[in-house]
């Protein structure tokens, strides 16, 4: 006898579900809306244009696999990418190296939590100007009358100004270190922040040595983290152009450059198929750090 007013409400599930999911939908619709414009329309684009034909003073809308066959088969692409890839495993060496030094400071040897905060918006000082200003700030103290070599020369450690510090290899290296350090530094400090310190503690009361519990216990646990910050540096300086350009004083190329390069001779299908070339290998390369750590702990 009681089930009747139940058996009455039965018709109204369906609605109800189909309400949710509709509100689901509209909630979910304006960022989908944005990340198609912002997104998946100007990707589309860029790999429509890859597969036009060029000339030296036109473009023109064609289906055409030549700019992929050259792109693919030339020796230049092959050793600019191979100078690429030694810029961004240089850089990412050293920019973890200072990022989780920085960060273990921080989230260990500060125990005041204003200290930690002060001393943390002091490493984003160089943030309040430009990249192009803090790049270029580095060619007046490398160059060979620079103050580096000035120092050097004073202090007496060469007799001759050093030519590598500026121009070179060393100084594009040196330019993304500066520029790039601070995206180590952010999630590494968030990573070890969370750890939980009677880990450590137990750690230490079971005789563990200080480099025992970094390496067996905050290292692993800042790896979420460590990832994090490798996918931001190895993104910008696979894709950087305007340091690779001026700190090796036009001298060395890169993906970005050969990009650059393209765009100002207006050859848009062979920029479009160079960039399409580079966003899937960093889509590899993203896929695979990926599979290393699983970056949701931190999400």
């Amino acid at each position: 006898m009681e089930a009747a007013p139940f058996a009455e409400k039965a018709p109204d599930a369906p609605v109800r579900v189909l309400s949710e999911g509709l509100a689901s939908w509209l909630l979910v619709s304006p960022l989908a809306i944005l990340l198609a414009i912002f997104l998946v329309i100007p990707i589309s684009v860029i790999v429509t244009v890859s597969f036009w034909g060029y000339n030296e003073w036109d473009f023109y809308p064609d289906f055409t696999f030549e700019n992929y066959e050259y792109l693919l088969t030339s020796a230049v692409t092959f050793d600019t990418y191979v100078k690429t890839f030694s810029y961004v495993l240089m850089a990412w060496a050293f920019t973890a190296a200072i990022g989780f030094a920085v960060a273990y400071f921080l989230a260990f040897h500060v125990r005041s939590t204003v200290w930690q905060v002060a001393l943390f918006l002091v490493c984003t000082v160089p943030f309040w100007t430009s990249n192009i200003i803090r790049m270029i700030s580095w060619i007046p103290f490398l160059g060979r009358n620079g103050l580096a070599n000035e120092v050097l020369l004073q202090a007496g450690l060469i007799e001759t100004p050093l030519e590598f510090l500026l121009f070179s290899d060393f100084a594009v290296v040196l330019a993304f270190v500066h520029l790039y350090t601070l995206f180590m530094v952010v999630p590494i400090f968030n990573s070890m922040m969370r750890i939980d310190r009677s880990l450590i503690e137990a750690a230490r009361d079971n005789g563990a040595s200080p480099f025992q519990i970094l390496t067996n216990v905050i290292l692993p646990l800042s790896k979420p983290g460590l990832m994090i910050g490798s996918i931001f540096v190895v993104t910008l300086v696979m894709g950087d152009f305007i340091t690779v350009r001026f700190m090796s004083g036009s001298q060395s190329a890169s993906v970005g450059r050969i990009i650059q390069n393209e765009i100002a001779l207006l050859q848009y299908p062979a920029a479009a198929a160079s960039a399409v070339v580079l966003l899937i290998t960093v889509l590899i390369m993203i896929a695979v750090m990926l599979r290393l750590v699983d970056i949701r702990k931190e999400l």
